[in-house]
């Protein structure tokens, strides 16, 4: 359907990382990219859809930029919402909702770990920076949640704003566990349970997170292992 490969390889600048149909239109479908774009096309308009219908592109600000910005800002998934009015997009450091109405920037944009910002030298350096996770909707398209380092994975209310941080561990997948959640501390005062950047494990990452369509039930990988979980308040089983 796409064919964005250059006649001669050494031109290639750009490839595809993600792709997804639009929930109701059949004919809809958005492709993300390493540069950081997600293209919206409709096979109404040609059945090869090397040319987009729309283009969502943040413009880059030219103060923030640095020999890893391309890097992480190569969208690593992208999720329609289940009402079809809104796309997920996953980068490095960040999660951002667009608004299929709106090409010019996100509507809403969440910092999943900031904290690894001065880090990204050796993240780059053990190939951490390449990581490809995911990112999911719930069943309102009112949470979205991804996941992070030390198996850790994040929660966002986007209608209150609040988010959380937890992990997916061991001692967290006893049966009715509760999840506590955990805070990532960047120099200054720490907290009796806070969690210093310098001591985060980056072979425990959560890649690969999914969302129940209708319950508050969520699957989370970490590693070999795989974690179900469900919201208390629904259930007595955790």
């Amino acid at each position: 359907i796409v064919d964005i490969k250059p006649a001669n390889m050494e031109d290639l600048t750009e490839v595809i990382t993600a792709s997804e149909f639009h929930p109701h239109h059949c004919n809809l479908f958005v492709y993300s990219s390493s540069k950081g774009s997600l293209r919206l096309c409709d096979m109404r308009a040609s059945a090869l859809c090397d040319k987009h219908s729309k283009l969502y592109e943040e413009p880059e600000d030219p103060c923030s930029r640095s020999f890893f910005s391309e890097i992480i800002s190569s969208v690593s998934d992208v999720k329609f919402s289940h009402s079809g009015r809104y796309m997920l997009a996953r980068d490095y450091l960040t999660v951002k909702v667009w608004d299929l109405n709106m090409e010019t920037r996100p509507v809403e944009t969440y910092q999943v770990h900031d904290y690894l910002r001065s880090k990204l030298c050796s993240l780059y350096e053990n190939d951490c920076i390449f990581d490809k996770f995911e990112c999911a909707w719930n069943g309102s398209d009112s949470v979205i949640m991804t996941g992070a380092y030390n198996n850790f994975f994040r929660m966002f209310d986007r209608n209150t704003k609040r988010d959380v941080t937890l992990e997916a561990s061991r001692e967290s997948s006893k049966p009715r566990a509760v999840l506590k959640p955990r805070r990532v501390c960047v120099g200054g005062k720490r907290r009796k349970d806070d969690i210093s950047v310098d001591s985060l494990d980056f072979t425990k990452k959560i890649l690969h997170t999914a969302w129940h369509p209708t319950e508050n039930i969520i699957a989370i990988a970490a590693t070999n292992n795989l974690y179900i979980f469900q919201d208390k308040m629904n259930s007595d089983m955790h």
